[in-house]
């Protein structure tokens, strides 16, 4: 396991990350610090403390609001966002006919 040092709303961290992980930490951080950000630009809260848990609760609150997951097509599991995909199995369902099912 890697350690990545990162900063966050100008303050340092040593976060664990897995082999790999980087990027997808990294972006994660960008998110987070961002999001503190604005809150403590608007002006209205001075803790880090509260600034952190109301980053929090927005970035939560983003993540529930996005559409679900995950369509699953005969036992295999596709990314929500593969409409496309979705819509040539069914193309390719319906060229098979009888013949049997792709997924």
């Amino acid at each position: 396991m890697k350690q990545l040092e990162v900063t966050i709303l100008g303050q340092s961290y040593v976060l664990a990350c897995p082999d790999g992980g980087e990027s997808s930490l990294l972006a994660a951080v960008a998110s987070v610090d961002k999001e503190m950000g604005a809150i403590r630009d608007s002006g209205k809260i001075k803790a880090r403390e509260r600034i952190a848990v109301l980053a929090a609760l927005n970035l939560a609150y983003q993540l529930a609001e996005r559409p679900a997951a995950a369509a699953v097509h005969g036992g295999v599991t596709l990314p929500a966002d593969s409409v496309q995909i979705d819509t040539m199995l069914a193309r390719i369902d319906a060229a098979l006919g009888s013949d049997g099912h792709l997924l």
